[in-house]
């Protein structure tokens, strides 16, 4: 009896081990299974946020560049509304891709998460400084004064002198050609004056503005000689000198407002801000985050899943 119990005792033991051993088995293999999740979860949430933070740079890139390019101050505001939105996106997706860095990222990924922090703080930099210009439009309300209220100053004075020329024309009297010099001469002087303006609103260089005013200031010095020997000439009762002047006059005001708009210089220098310094730190930006996704691409799940070629 005890002979028999023997061999199937240990059978029985053999067999369960065995058992064990396969559930063992089982168990390991599934709690592998689990953690490969893990990790392939972890890593595809890292890459889809890094995903996201390129979008919201490039949004709030793209969002800058209207701001500078917009025609009103409306629709620079908005723009520029909509770039600080998305950049605080950025910030956002960043803060959190940083928290799972610390826990399970690597040193490599951290190193390129604080370069691509330091880029970004530039960006914000220069986006308060270009940003806070772009909304102001002086470029462009000094070229809408020059041509719009600026420009009809000086058409009624030309048709004011038009008419003291008409009146001289054909006369044989000295006076009277006199009179004609003086009024062609007021009249091509506020024109030259005129022109001078877009190359001044348009001017980067103080140095060159300032070369310009000093053109202007010499045209305006003949055209009102040149007034002043009309009004010797035709008397104080001349109706026609009498509104050229008061033309020219508010001409000069409005002049005078367009070249403090134009000195100003909102929209150039955030037009350049954003073509140069701002340009080159969003490539930074993306350069850091590409470099970043790689890193997190090539990261193995497993031991033996094979890494990709950097």
């Amino acid at each position: 009896m005890t002979s028999r119990e023997g061999p199937r005792g240990f059978l029985w033991i053999a067999g369960g081990t065995v058992v064990l051993i396969v559930l063992a088995l089982l168990a390991l293999h599934y709690h592998r299974e689990e953690d490969l999740a893990t990790k392939s979860a972890f890593k595809a949430r890292r890459i889809e946020i890094v995903g996201r933070m390129r979008a919201a740079l490039l949004s709030a890139s793209e969002a800058e560049k209207s701001a500078v390019m917009a025609t009103t101050d409306e629709e620079s505001q908005s723009f520029a509304d909509q770039s600080r939105a998305a950049s605080t996106l950025v910030e956002q997706r960043r803060d959190e891709l940083g928290k799972l860095l610390e826990t399970g990222g690597t040193r490599e990924e951290r190193d390129l998460l604080s370069e691509f922090s330091q880029a970004l703080a530039e960006c914000q930099r220069l986006d308060r400084e270009l940003l806070d210009l772009a909304v102001k439009n002086t470029n462009l309300k000094a070229y809408s004064l020059a041509f719009g209220p600026a420009a009809d100053a000086l058409a009624g004075m030309d048709r004011a002198l038009s008419r003291i020329l008409s009146e001289g024309a054909g006369s044989g009297n000295p006076e009277a050609r006199r009179v004609m010099v003086l009024a062609a001469g007021a009249q091509s002087g506020a024109w030259r004056i005129q022109a001078l303006l877009p190359p001044h609103i348009f001017e980067e260089s103080d140095a060159t503005m300032d070369e310009l005013e000093a053109r202007m200031a010499d045209e305006d010095q003949r055209v009102r000689a040149d007034l002043k020997g009309l009004g010797a000439l035709l008397g104080p009762g001349s109706s026609e000198l009498a509104a050229a002047m008061s033309d020219y006059a508010q001409f000069t005001e409005l002049k005078t407002r367009v070249l403090e708009l134009s000195r100003q210089n909102t929209n150039v220098r955030s037009l350049i801000i954003s073509l140069n310094q701002k340009r080159k730190a969003v490539q930074v930006c993306q350069g850091a985050l590409a470099a970043l996704e790689q890193v997190i691409q090539d990261e193995p799940v497993a031991d033996r899943e094979p890494q990709s070629p950097r």
